[in-house]
């Protein structure tokens, strides 16, 4: 479905209530009966009422990057929208259905972007532990300058937490994959993969020494 107009009904005056933020049930189940015989303006009523609510209190403290927290907005009343013949008027405004789709939203954005992030950081201790352990035999004139920086980041291995070390080593030194690394770890695979990115970021913080 397309996504609602930001502008209310200007027919519909009704404010939330200053001191709950809701609007009165009568009122909202009739702009979401309205809404529900596809009147393009009930879907903006609702923004009006409780986009900026949504924003402050359940997208941004769980997401605080204004530019992904503005696109869950718009994905939560485009995901209200297209479920809304699920919803079922209770004793409770609609603001709370749309906030547990907002929150899970917020959330399942935050989550996706911790992965990217944790790829990313595995992505270039990767480069680093390759650059200097994993490459052919250096030129002559670099075998020093090589071999000091592999001394290094053997040093760095041995300051972190010997499972995370372990998990570096075998991964990435090693060449080993993810499931012979669970195996020799004797853990899941799913298990390796948690241990393997926490190891990356302690390495992060401790290189370049």
């Amino acid at each position: 479905m397309n996504q609602p107009d930001p502008h209310p009904d200007p027919a519909s005056d009704p404010k939330p209530d200053p001191t709950t933020g809701l609007v009165d049930l009568e009122v909202e189940r009739a702009v979401v009966a309205r809404l529900l015989r596809g009147d393009r303006a009930a879907a903006g009523q609702l923004y009006a009422w409780y986009g900026e609510r949504l924003y402050r209190q359940a997208i941004l403290p769980r997401l605080p990057n204004r530019e992904l927290a503005e696109d869950v907005l718009k994905d939560t009343f485009r995901l209200a929208l297209e479920r809304i013949e699920t919803y079922r008027p209770a004793e409770h405004s609609i603001f709370f259905w749309l906030r547990r789709i907002a929150i899970n939203r917020a959330m399942d954005v935050h989550r996706a972007r911790q992965r990217r992030q944790r790829l990313q950081d595995a992505d270039r201790i990767e480069d680093t532990i390759d650059r200097t352990m994993s490459q052919p035999p250096p030129a002559p004139d670099r075998a020093p300058e090589q071999s000091e920086t592999a001394a290094q980041v053997e040093q760095a291995l041995t300051l972190l937490n010997p499972r995370y070390a372990q998990a570096l080593r075998m991964r990435l030194i090693q060449d080993l994959d993810r499931e012979e690394c669970a195996e020799r770890m004797d853990v899941q695979i799913g298990n390796f993969d948690v241990i393997f990115h926490r190891a990356c970021k302690a390495f992060r913080k401790i290189w370049p020494p």
